[in-house]
């Protein structure tokens, strides 16, 4: 057995799995979201350890029940922001969030300025600002002193993994954005150059090769309640790790999280950038050898559905009911999802962009405001996996995807069977999944891959969608030039 650990943005959870991907228990609890004038969103990572120190304990000590030994600890988690510690793992001030805004000002000049698509060019890495990139420059020029007590700018996982491990690292797909060259995970020196933080290029860990395992020290161990010297893996991060967990194996197929944010993303076998395309979304290096996937992280998903619901005065436990109230085409309302404060970074990268309905009437009901809202997030759904070139099968996870209604709209808009695992805590999955992997002894990825149900799309609906999708485009087309700089 494996505990996988999965440090979201607010919530930590913890699972006891089997070989067969099956978790015997989970524990989970929230983290604190700090949310602060000027955009800035932030995390303090003494309390994000402790909720995993808090939920590991509770499964180790079921896993102690069972007879059975942990073989070893396998850590995913968010990805991006930027998290600054020293020498001994302790934060050089608070976490910053891939959420915050902070840097959007920088952005907006390096849009005006080239810089973006300069870096694009170099990575395939189309910067946003709650990325390292920005969030470096701007540390840069106002708190100069944070940088010189820091040892190291990571990122979530491997801020756990040096305080359980005392190991300076990161998982290639953590570093991928915005300053490494997936193809043989180095970091680009010129991407470097191009932002002007190429003097704090020793705060940027080596990536750690594939299958690089490391040991629990003896505090940790204490604590997690698990044997000292345990095997710890270290990524990857949430999304790569939701991919391969949710059953991703071939060449061109594709993943939907939906969750705080929507993760779209697709395996390739080759990396690729078109200098004249988008400057968004990113690359990641895999634990796969010669396998990248091509993420468009959309910067809203389930967080729209919450917006929505209590716009309307209703709950979660009242959206099936809300969205088969409503046909498709929400009796005429449409909408567009970009709600979120930092604007959105895929499959196009505008910090300025504003959500908006369209097509009201007093005869719009509750029900329809709710579906046009669900059927904007599966437009950008569709529009960011065709970005990332997705040819084959689809599998969604995350909080939206519980929901009977919410999967078929995204079935009928992507006019492509949906699969949806059994199990919960995909992410986790997915790291243990690497762990076993690392441990030279591979799960059987078919079997955790047919442990799903499947939403087959309608074809009456399908060609509704396809029309309503292809309005969509439009409607991003026509409002784009009112959101200000974008790219």
């Amino acid at each position: 057995m494996i505990i996988g650990v999965d440090v979201g943005t607010s919530v930590t959870k913890a699972s006891l799995l089997n070989r067969d991907g099956t978790a015997l228990v989970t524990h989970s609890m929230r983290s604190t979201l700090n949310r602060l004038p000027g955009g800035r969103v932030e995390q303090d990572l003494d309390e994000v350890i402790s909720s995993v120190i808090r939920v590991v304990r509770e499964v180790a000590a079921v896993a102690e029940s069972t007879g059975e030994p942990v073989e070893a600890l396998a850590i995913t988690g968010q990805g991006d922001g930027l998290w600054l510690r020293d020498h001994q793992g302790q934060q050089v001030g608070p976490a910053i969030s891939w959420l915050d805004a902070r840097a959007a000002g920088i952005l907006d000049g390096w849009g005006e300025s080239g810089v973006q698509r300069e870096v694009f060019g170099l990575t395939g890495s189309g910067m946003f600002p709650g990325s390292a990139g920005p969030l470096l420059a701007h540390l840069a020029e106002h708190s100069p002193e944070r940088l010189e007590r820091a040892a190291v700018a990571g990122y979530c996982v491997d801020a756990i993994v040096q305080r359980f491990t005392g190991e300076i690292t990161v998982d290639a797909s953590d570093a991928s954005l915005p300053f490494l060259d997936v193809t043989t995970r180095s970091y680009s020196q010129e991407a470097l150059e191009a932002c002007g933080i190429s003097e704090h290029r020793r705060l940027l860990a080596e990536p750690a090769p594939p299958n690089k395992l490391f040991a629990l020290d003896g505090k940790a161990a204490r604590e997690l309640g698990l044997p000292a010297g345990l095997p710890v893996s270290a990524g990857p991060f949430d999304l790569p790790a939701c991919a391969f967990g949710s059953g991703v194996t071939n060449v061109g197929d594709g993943s939907l999280v939906i969750g705080t944010t929507l993760g779209c993303q697709v395996l390739r076998d080759e990396f690729a950038v078109d200098p004249q395309g988008e400057v968004a979304g990113m690359w990641l290096a895999t634990p796969l050898p010669e396998r990248y996937l091509r993420v468009m992280p959309a910067m809203v998903g389930t967080a729209n559905l919450d917006w929505v619901l209590s716009m309307v005065g209703a709950g979660v436990d009242q959206l099936e009911t809300l969205l088969n109230s409503s046909k498709p085409g929400a009796g005429g309302a449409s909408a567009l999802s970009f709600l979120s404060t930092s604007g959105e970074r895929a499959p196009f990268v505008a910090p300025h962009a504003r959500g908006q309905f369209t097509g009201l009437s007093l005869d719009t009901s509750q029900a329809d405001l709710v579906r046009a809202m669900c059927e904007a997030v599966a437009y950008a759904a569709r529009h960011n996996l065709e970005s990332a070139g997705l040819t084959g099968e689809v599998s969604a996870c995350g909080g939206g995807a519980r929901s009977a209604a919410w999967s078929q709209i995204f079935a009928d808009v992507l006019g492509r069977p949906l699969h949806v695992p059994y199990e919960e805590g995909v992410g986790a999955r997915g790291a243990a999944m690497t762990a076993w992997d690392s441990l030279g002894e591979p799960v059987d990825r078919e079997l955790w891959a047919a442990a799903r149900r499947t939403v087959q799309p309608h074809p009456n609906a399908v060609e509704f969608y396809e029309r309503g999708y292809r309005e969509y485009l439009v409607s991003i087309d026509r409002a784009r030039p009112h959101w200000g700089a974008s790219s």
